[in-house]
């Protein structure tokens, strides 16, 4: 499929649920030691090439578990041997961190999660960052727009309150998040204030919603986590 070129994406989902051969024909409780980390590894030094060569991204699933008899260090581990690891052009680490209930608060709406960079070939590894997933529409890009606007001061948070320029938001994210959702122009506004910021560090003060908005600070370290 790599050598095709008929496709441009192959996900795999996941890692830990390739069998091989021998693990489907052995009987259960058969020790076979080493074979998935074989498999991969095999695959891998195929696959890698013949993807460059095709232009195919390839993205690996994986799961967490965790090595017996650890006292010190991280016990954990991911299936599939260290080949995957060296041939990886980006390594990330998702978590949850909690979970999104509905405005009621009745249920659970989706999930927020902390990415960490743990190996990039193209930019600079270790950075991480914070978002929220909904059930049934993935990353909320409304979500992204207010934390950045409120890490630049686009926002301001007092309180519980939500502000931008004269506009209240209102009183907690959530409903927050449903103003915005509820007025789509403000929502546009503060988008493009938000990326004018993180592109070259300048917000257009002209506009009348923003001329009460407190400039963020022209130093591109101040938007290095984002």
């Amino acid at each position: 499929m790599c050598r095709s070129g008929a496709v441009d994406l192959i996900c795999v989902d996941s890692v830990s649920a390739l069998t091989p051969r021998a693990e489907i024909e052995g009987e259960i409780g058969m020790q076979q030691m080493g074979l998935q980390a074989r498999l991969m590894s095999q695959a891998l030094r195929k696959m890698s090439g013949n993807a460059s060569k095709a232009g195919c991204t390839l993205i690996f699933l994986n799961q967490i578990r965790y090595k017996i008899g650890v006292y010190y260090g991280n016990p954990e581990v991911t299936s599939g041997g260290i080949a995957l690891k060296f041939f990886a052009s980006v390594r990330l680490e998702i978590r949850s961190t909690g979970k999104i209930k509905s405005v009621k608060g009745d249920e659970d709406v989706g999930v927020r999660v902390r990415v960490r960079v743990q190996k990039s070939k193209v930019s600079r590894p270790y950075k991480q960052a914070e978002f929220e997933i909904i059930f049934g529409e993935g990353v909320s890009q409304l979500g992204c727009i207010l934390d950045c606007a409120e890490m630049m001061d686009v926002v301001v948070k007092k309180g519980s309150w939500y502000s931008y320029g004269d506009h209240r938001l209102g009183q907690g994210r959530d409903k927050a998040l449903q103003y915005l959702r509820d007025n789509p122009h403000l929502q546009e506004e503060i988008e493009k204030l938000v990326r004018s910021t993180m592109t070259d560090g300048t917000v257009n003060m002209g506009t009348p919603q923003s001329k009460n908005i407190p400039h963020p600070l022209q130093d591109e370290n101040a938007y290095e986590d984002i």
